[in-house]
């Protein structure tokens, strides 16, 4: 079997693959780097636990050092562009990590919080920066930031970035960037619109592809359990008492069914946090923490504030209600079973979901196993929820009458253009986000840097 030390990588970064306790590389590492260390362009085709941000990471960082250059003030050699907050500062984490034993200087900047400690690491001069568009854009247009020395430049889940309406934005980006440079593309789908954005933006590309979004994790074993609607509640709970459920992340459809599922896991004794686009970045920093360093035993998500959770050791997923899209599904499941460990992913579903259901096992070409824990089993199939309304709670309860519900996707839809909202430039939103405010900062996992409320995240020299 390959081991990274047989790739190429610099040896430095070869000392930090080894204190995160890697040894060999997964395919799209082995695939990838090769590649990228010999300064091809791109397009990998990759869901999410493939390991597909140390594939770009190290080599990049290997190529740093291996064509030093001074950095110079409001400029970055490398360009890393995500589509949200929490991605954004997961990869600026990666980044730190792989390169705590190089002197070079990385920072992560995002929308929603304020622009003082961004500058301050902008105008120092960059070897590395991650970054959501709008804020980018911001920072550009501002004169904070140049891109024409920009050498290499990654576009990370590109499929979602088309999700949230960054297309137009991320045109403006790649205009201002040198006709010469190393380009990557990374998405777990390939639609028509990013195929054409790749077909404009790459080079004779090397194209990688592994474990395309219909497959599911090899490692997850999954499983459905049929039960009523009204029965989600006490489902959940008897799920969260078996003490195999270490370390859990529970998927509601909306943000409301986010809040309500924790507080009624909190209620019954277990330690739970919400993360959705609701949430201030401080909130949704401090949930991040709290589940990583143990804190906090459940994290409730919704699907688009989910992308960027990449915590090892997730022992288990819960669909407590099973996304209308199917592909969700596969996302979902991939946050468990990470980094070669094992999974365990159970959903929820009631009668009114079981057209989603056959939607998934269509889209992953198996039949999950069920457990039919209805009181009428031969109940028949209900049709299925108003878009956007929350799952597993009375009806009738007084402060669920919030009006119609909302056309399209609902709920998942709104919260895409939240996303979108936060991270538009300043001069184009309608509404200001929240401060910043002084939240927990994420612990460190390895080496030095720091993160402060202004959402930059900053790794420099060492003395």
């Amino acid at each position: 079997m390959t081991t990274f030390s047989e790739l190429g990588l610099a040896e430095n970064v070869l000392r930090a693959l080894t204190s995160e306790g890697y040894v060999h590389p997964t395919p799209i590492q082995q695939q990838a780097i090769p590649p990228l260390l010999q300064g091809h362009d791109l397009l990998g085709i990759a869901q999410t636990g493939t390991g597909k941000t140390c594939a770009f990471a190290t080599p990049l960082l290997t190529r740093l050092q291996q064509f030093p250059q001074s950095v110079r003030p409001k400029q970055a050699r490398v360009l890393v562009l995500a589509p949200t907050r929490e991605l954004a500062a997961q990869i600026g984490e990666s980044f730190r990590a792989y390169g705590r034993f190089a002197n070079l200087r990385t920072a992560v900047i995002f929308g929603g919080v304020s622009f003082g400690p961004q500058l301050k690491a902008l105008h120092g001069g960059l070897d590395v920066l991650v970054a959501t568009p709008g804020r980018l854009l911001d920072h550009l247009s501002q004169g904070n930031l140049r891109l024409d020395n920009t050498t290499a430049v990654v576009l990370d889940e590109a499929d979602h970035m088309l999700d949230l309406g960054f297309l137009v934005p991320i045109r403006k980006i790649f205009a201002k960037l040198p006709k010469t440079r190393q380009t990557l593309f990374f998405s777990a789908t390939m639609p028509s619109e990013i195929a054409t954005l790749a077909g404009e933006m790459l080079h004779n590309p090397v194209k990688v592809s592994v474990a395309p979004v219909a497959q599911t994790a090899d490692r997850v074993s999954q499983r459905v359990i049929l039960v009523e609607g009204s029965g989600k509640r006490d489902a959940l709970i008897d799920l969260m008492k078996n003490p195999d459920f270490s370390r859990s992340i529970v998927f509601t459809r909306t943000k409301r069914g986010a809040d309500r599922v924790a507080s009624f896991l909190n209620d019954a004794g277990f330690s739970a946090d919400a993360i959705h686009g609701n949430k201030s970045q401080n909130q949704r920093t401090r949930a991040l923490d709290g589940f990583k360093n143990g804190q906090v035993g459940v994290l409730v998500a919704t699907d688009i504030a989910a992308r960027g959770i990449d915590v090892d050791a997730v022992s288990h997923v819960v669909n407590f209600e099973l996304p209308e899209v199917a592909q969700s599904y596969v996302h979902r499941i991939g946050r468990t079973a990470r980094a070669g460990a094992e999974g365990v992913a159970i959903s929820l579903c009631d009668n009114s979901e079981r057209s989603y259901l056959r939607a998934i096992e269509k889209l992953t070409k198996q039949s999950i196993p069920l457990t039919d824990l209805r009181l009428n089993p031969h109940a028949p199939e209900e049709a299925p929820p108003a878009r956007g309304k929350p799952q597993g709670r009375p009806a009738h309860r007084p402060d669920d009458r919030r009006g119609p519900a909302p056309s399209r996707h609902g709920d998942a839809r709104r919260e895409h253009g939240r996303q979108h909202e936060a991270n538009r430039p300043e001069s184009h939103r309608t509404e200001r986000p929240r401060p910043a405010g002084g939240g927990a900062q994420r612990p460190s996992r390895s080496g030095g840097g720091s993160r402060n409320g202004g959402g930059v995240w900053t790794n420099g020299p060492r003395g």
